[in-house]
Order: structure tokens, then sequence, then C-alpha cells
């Protein structure tokens, strides 16, 4: 896998090409493609080789044949999708929307990402399909930003949402990332949208394990973490809800490469997934890697086999 991943990432650097240019390609009125062998590649992060492993092993027991391949970010894998080295990635629709309109129309164009996943979704597929791509439809998993508190104390100051904190009027020192203090789905929009008094935030990095023991030892009040984030109860963190949806949709979306991955049978395999994977789930499946240190591959089998997506092997 390490030497494909090492393969793909060299092609891509290299530029092999060749092919028609971004105005061209957005020409493309080709039928969908519906490749034999699909190749799945992944971020290499626990969520993304799940997520992968998921989409390997639908897209098998649809008929496909199936590798899997590891490439490091969004900077390799979205060429390599574009050229047809690989076929599927799972990725996240806001995220996703913006890098892609700053790769077409340069860094400072406005953001397309909103939180109304169905004007995002728009966006993005118009984009895609300028590069060949197509977005396969949402599911109801999102891995977005996210902001946790200690359960004592929202338990002592009657705490379920962002807005309950906002009305409460109490003084927050934020645990995250540096650019938090900046960023509109940060502090700003958390002081212009709910009203919370951020009196500093406090450079620990986004999700990292200083950040939420500091939030659990009172050093500070809360911490910026992700939707998915599967180590909260051993820091004995609870989520605040984003009830007024500072966020933006990051729902959980197959791209693929249009020629090859684009038609009807391979989205209906991956939407079998869409329709059962939530939120609560995947942080789930995280955990189990992450955690309890199970294989991607054997959690990945598990949940579709206990879900009904997959049959159970012999002896099981």
């Amino acid at each position: 896998m390490a030497a494909a991943a090492a393969v793909v990432a060299a092609a891509v650097l290299s530029g092999c090409g060749g092919g028609p240019s971004l105005e061209d390609r957005g020409a493309i009125t080709a039928s969908p493609g519906d490749s034999r062998h699909l190749s799945i590649g992944s971020a290499g992060f626990t969520e993304s080789e799940l997520l992968a492993q998921m989409y390997a092993a639908l897209l098998g027991h649809a008929g496909y044949r199936t590798d899997l391949l590891t490439v490091g970010n969004r900077e390799l894998y979205e060429p390599a999708l574009e050229n047809g080295q690989i076929d599927v990635v799972p990725e996240y629709a806001a995220t996703l929307a913006d890098w892609l309109n700053a790769k077409t129309h340069g860094p400072k164009a406005a953001p397309v990402a909103s939180p109304d996943l169905g004007a995002t979704m728009t966006a993005l597929r118009k984009l895609a399909a300028a590069r060949g791509l197509a977005v396969l439809p949402a599911g109801r998993a999102v891995d977005q930003n996210a902001f946790a508190v200690s359960r004592s104390y929202a338990t002592r100051h009657h705490l379920r949402t962002l807005s309950d904190l906002g009305r409460s009027g109490l003084p927050v020192r934020l645990a995250a990332g540096d650019e938090c203090v900046q960023r509109p789905f940060c502090a700003p929009g958390l002081r212009t949208k709910y009203g919370i008094r951020i009196t500093a935030v406090d450079p620990k990095g986004v999700g990292t394990t200083p950040a939420k023991q500091a939030v659990q030892n009172g050093q500070d009040q809360m911490v910026l973490t992700t939707s998915t984030d599967a180590t909260l109860d051993q820091f004995g963190l609870v989520l605040l809800t984003d009830d007024k949806k500072l966020q933006n949709a990051d729902n959980v979306v197959p791209l693929v490469n249009r020629s090859r991955a684009g038609g009807p049978r391979a989205a209906a395999a991956l939407d079998r997934l869409n329709k059962v994977l939530t939120t609560a789930e995947l942080a789930r499946l995280n955990e189990q890697v992450d955690s309890w240190r199970r294989l991607p591959a054997d959690v990945a089998r598990n949940y579709l086999v206990s879900k009904g997506l997959l049959p159970k092997k012999t002896g099981e």
C-alpha cells in the first residue's frame, strides 16, 4: 500500500498529463463511467481510513474489484482523482467546496460553502464537474468544528447548547489553535452569533490532549474539537450543540472520478452507507481504532455487518 501511494504521489507531483485543460474538462459531456476495478483513496487519518475501508467493502459487495491507496493530503489525492489514478475518496462537503473554489478562483475568492447543505452541494458539484469529478449524495454523518466543555461545568450552569452558554454571560477561556482568534467559525463567530464572552484563546491546538486537559482541570472553560472526536468521554467533556448553525455543512461525501466511478451502480452501493452512518456512530468507530487499537478494516467490516449492509462470514 505504501509503495502504491508513493507511485501515486510521484505521478501527481511530476504532473503527468498532457490531458485536457480545465476549461476543456468543463465541457465534457460523456456519460458517467462504471469501471470494474476501482481504487479507493484515503487521506491517512483514522476517519478517512475507516470510510475508505467501508467504501471498498460496499463496492466489492456490489461486484467491483477494489484496492486501497493511502495518499496523505488533498493536495495530492485531488489531482490523482482528476487523472484517474484514484477513483473514489471520502471527503467533506463544505471544506472541499471552499478548497476547490480557492484552487479554481484563487485564495482570495469569496467562500461558497455555508451551513446550508443543499447550497453547499450545488456549489461543490459545479466546481467538481469542471475537473471531471462527481460528488455523490451526502451522508448523515458530519465532521465539523465543535465546542466542548466539562460535564460538571455543563451541569452546574445548565448548558446544552452554545446559545445556553451565550445567555449565561459566563467568561470563557477557549482552548484552540492560534488561528481561532481570527477565523469566523471560531472566536469571532462565537462572539457575534452566540454572544459568548470569549476572554482569551489558549493556543493549545484543535482537539489536542493538552487542550482537553486544560478544560478538564478548569484552566480553560471550552475546547475547539470536532463533532466526531472519539475521546471526549476520557476527559469528562461534552459537546455543546451548535443550535444556530455557525459551522458549515461538512457532511461526509464520496468524491469520484466521473469517467470511471460516476455511474448509478457505484452511487447506489455507497449510498447504502449514507443512509445509516450517523455522526455519533462515526465517532464510536474512530474510538475503536484510536483508543481500542482495532484495525480499521475490521472495525469497518463489523459495522457494515451489524447494519445488514454486508453478509456475515461463515462462522461469524
